[in-house]
């Protein structure tokens, strides 16, 4: 069941320590890296002359990278052999850069095993996009391939699957389900969440619909005393007088039946789902495992001692990190299987650095956002989650919300049409921030504080390294809006002056931008028009290095658990999707060696 290697890398390390610490390096040494993952960002391109492009990248990429298509440049960087490319060829520099990427980023190949999987019947798959059915497939395969590799390499049985902000809950339905039928603890802090898997475990028949027996007669006269008498009709008025006598205290039950509960009725050998509502804010599943212990979720075959595996598709930000602690924190657990994602809801554990860094941007408040702690730093629950990226180097690896959000991207899925619009909706983003900030909407920050004001001041260029600008969240526009910059611009203006919310903000940009001339808006896109390929070419060079900031990221929680081998018997990180249907496909698996 484990793989060769408990991570995924090239095969040009001779270890796993070996990876560790060539990556470890690598990402707190390459100042190119550091600067395309959290030094720069897209919302800043034109804010600074000569611009980000000329600003960040290496002198002698750049003819290359502006000569070149932007589907050729992203398989030169991910699919070809850059030893054999045809002139004009890359420079050097930029060859070595990609080698370290691809060397430093680990596998996402997975071997299908589709046709040879349990299928999903119809109704156990109502609600599911084909996304959601790969998934749901090949992971709660893996489960309980998983879980029968650990009964029968370590002795312990696994008793209840704990699903980490189990959503609809359609991975624990497919393991309550044949052939699988496993006990499920599915655990989701919102009800209304809960209350939609139920009704679709009725529909996939791992759950009853109630049965309401009512006197037809009685619920009829109840209904027709709702009615206005003048809207009544015949029949209503002949059972209004000749009423069924009843007790005053009858009152018949109306309610919809989605307001009944589903029935769950424990059966020897098969499946069965328990939901428990709340948000969980760490690893400690004490709460959930009293719940167990109070009520078994199966009176039928009660099992005292309780061995849990700790499971979840996607669990967004720290959720991975809480499904990941929670082997370490509850005796109960036995295992886990967590495969994350939205790193860029992860928060932060440490502070700024103790030094002043040279390219990290600080994660800056949206001038229209919600008041809150920047990143929630020094959350004990943040990244990095492993004592060996925590203290490296005596001040610790840090990922700003930037190169967590490049972290999510998938770059090898990307085709021609999709990455054309998507480039274009930042480029028309950037072009908006350059005018926000030339009519006086948002102002430049300095992040070395005075220093660089007055550098500027004194004539020296500003660098994107040392000054940025306020955000201004936007989020999306109708489809209309992206046909061109003067519809994108009119399309935001509108938006922004005309949201109920942060009334201070919408007043000055109603001051400042509402008079903007068709005319103001054409030159804008006469001027920076031809500079969208700069764009595409960094947008692209950020996404293909983000591959190594996630694999930082899935490196961090396989240290977590290793740093643990008192409790931890073995631990690894393999693929379970295929990276075309569902790019974050890494699963981390932890195994704690068995209670005497």
């Amino acid at each position: 069941m484990a793989p060769a290697q408990p991570l995924p890398y090239p095969n040009c390390w001779a270890s796993p320590d070996d990876y560790v610490e060539n990556l470890l390096k690598f990402a707190t040494t390459s100042d190119t890296f550091r600067i395309l993952c959290g030094g720069v960002h897209v919302l800043d391109f034109f804010t600074t002359e000569p611009g980000l492009f000329s600003a960040v990248v290496p002198e002698e990429w750049q003819p290359w990278l502006l000569q070149c298509d932007p589907m050729r440049l992203l398989d030169v960087l991910m699919r070809e052999d850059i030893s054999a490319l045809p002139d004009p060829q890359p420079p050097q520099s930029l060859l070595n850069y990609i080698k370290d990427i691809r060397r430093f980023s680990l596998s996402r190949d997975f071997s299908s095993r589709e046709e040879a999987l349990p299928k999903l019947t119809w109704q156990r798959s109502v609600g599911m996009k084909p996304k959601k059915i790969h998934e749901v497939r090949n992971f709660a395969s893996y489960v309980d391939e998983l879980a029968g590799h650990i009964k029968s390499e370590y002795e312990n049985d696994i008793t209840h699957f704990v699903d980490f902000g189990s959503g609809q809950n359609y991975l624990g339905r497919a393991l309550a389900s044949a052939p699988y039928n496993k006990q499920i603890v599915a655990v989701e802090g919102r009800k209304h969440n809960i209350d939609g898997a139920k009704g679709l475990d009725i529909i996939a028949r791992v759950a009853e619909k109630p049965k309401i027996m009512r006197n037809k007669k009685l619920w009829m006269q109840q209904l027709d005393s709702m009615r206005p008498e003048d809207q009544r009709d015949e029949r209503a008025l002949k059972r209004a007088a000749n009423p069924i006598k009843v007790s005053e205290d009858y009152v018949a039950d109306l309610r919809p039946l989605k307001e009944f509960e589903a029935i769950y009725t424990p059966e020897e050998g098969k499946g069965f789902i328990r939901y428990v509502e709340g948000r969980l804010e760490s690893g400690d599943l004490t709460d959930v495992v009293g719940q167990l212990k109070d009520t078994s979720s199966s009176p039928v075959s009660p099992q005292p001692d309780l061995r849990l595996m700790a499971i979840s598709i996607h669990s967004c930000g720290n959720l991975s990190h809480h499904g990941i602690r929670s082997l370490i924190l509850n005796p109960d657990v036995q295992a886990i299987a967590i495969v994350g994602c939205c790193y860029n809801l992860m928060t932060e554990k440490l502070g700024p650095p103790t030094y002043k860094h040279p390219y990290m941007r600080p994660s800056l408040q949206a001038l229209n956002g919600r008041v809150i702690r920047e990143s929630n730093k020094h959350d004990p629950h943040g990244f990095p989650l492993s004592d060996r990226l925590c203290t490296y180097e005596n001040d610790g690896i840090r990922l700003n919300i930037t190169a967590r959000m490049m972290a999510c991207q998938a770059p090898f899925n990307w085709t021609e049409v999709e990455s054309d619009g998507f480039f274009t909706r930042h480029f028309f983003r950037a072009v908006l921030q350059k005018m926000f900030l030339d009519r006086g909407v948002i102002t430049k920050i300095y992040h070395n504080g005075d220093e660089a004001e007055k550098e500027e001041e004194d004539g020296c260029a500003a660098s994107p390294f040392n000054v940025s600008t306020n955000p201004v969240i936007l989020g999306s526009l109708s489809k209309s809006c992206y046909k061109s910059l003067h519809a994108y611009v009119r399309g935001a203006i509108t938006k922004l002056t005309t949201s109920s919310d942060h009334h201070e903000q919408r007043d000055i940009i109603k001051e400042r931008m509402s008079n903007i001339t068709d005319e103001e808006i054409a030159e804008y896109e006469r001027v920076y028009g031809p500079r969208k390929r700069e764009l595409s070419a960094i947008w692209t060079l950020m996404a293909f290095s983000a591959i190594v900031v996630e694999s930082l990221i899935v490196t961090d929680r396989w240290l977590f658990l290793r740093q643990h081998p008192n409790l931890v018997q073995d631990c690894w990180v393999e693929t379970v999707f295929d990276y075309r249907q569902s790019p974050r496909n890494l699963v981390v698996v932890g195994i704690k060696k068995r209670r005497p």
